[in-house]
């Protein structure tokens, strides 16, 4: 089986076994599914709750329109799959799995970053604390080297993707990666910490000035969900 087939077959597995344990855990993908069908979250907290760093009006869009749109798409990609590999068209199955792949990955992408996020009321921006805090500071020598490292990881993403603070499963320990499009953490790492650099994501505040949001949206960062999903 191919890669692209492999990582195909991990994101529909993570969106159907997504339950409340796995949740609760904050260790698995945390997606909301009924009968094989994903859904969009409630954000805990309003749109405009993240302001200065990410305004209202972009959160609002990226929630209810972007986000949507993604969790719509999957699942019309799922039930387009099951007619395809009804009638053994092997040319369908392969188009579907990268629809699937993409609109699924975009779904888990933005769900994990709503968590990501909390209003300063909240504990958004306070800093990481016990053994994810040892980590950071023993891998890059303290928090903000590691933002500094992280937000170069942005700038250099070429079009539209995501950078992302994981997890080795096998070794324990944690790294900085960055996935075009909408490529799920997936596999060999876990995703703890990531940020969206889609020009969604901020244009409508920042323009051409992403280094400032890249810098801004440390502000609303959870910390604390962070903290959950580290092993």
């Amino acid at each position: 089986m191919s890669t692209t087939m492999l990582k195909n077959s991990a994101v529909r597995n993570a969106l159907r076994t997504a339950a409340p344990s796995t949740t609760a855990r904050a260790a698995c993908f945390s997606t909301s599914v009924a009968r094989n069908k994903a859904t969009l979250p409630d954000l805990p907290y309003d749109y405009a709750a993240l302001e200065p760093a990410i305004s209202g009006q972009i959160m609002e869009l990226h929630h209810s329109k972007h986000h949507n749109t993604y969790v719509n798409s999957y699942n019309a990609a799922q039930e387009k799959m099951m007619d395809v590999q009804s009638q053994g068209d092997i040319q369908g199955q392969i188009a579907q799995q990268a629809l699937i792949n993409f609109h699924g990955g975009g779904h888990i992408n933005h769900t994990l970053f709503w968590e990501n996020l909390a209003p300063k009321s909240s504990g958004g921006g306070e800093p990481p604390s016990g053994q994810l805090a040892t980590a950071i500071n023993n891998s890059y020598g303290s928090l903000d080297a590691m933002k500094e490292k992280f937000n170069a990881a942005l700038a250099g993403i070429q079009g539209s993707g995501w950078a992302w603070l994981v997890q080795d499963t096998q070794t324990g320990a944690i790294g900085i990666k960055t996935y075009a499009n909408q490529d799920p953490v997936v596999g060999q790492f876990r995703p703890l910490l990531g940020i969206d650099a889609w020009e969604h994501a901020y244009y409508l505040q920042y323009q051409n000035r992403k280094a400032e949001y890249f810098g801004a949206v440390w502000d609303v960062v959870n910390w604390k969900a962070a903290e959950k999903r580290f092993k």
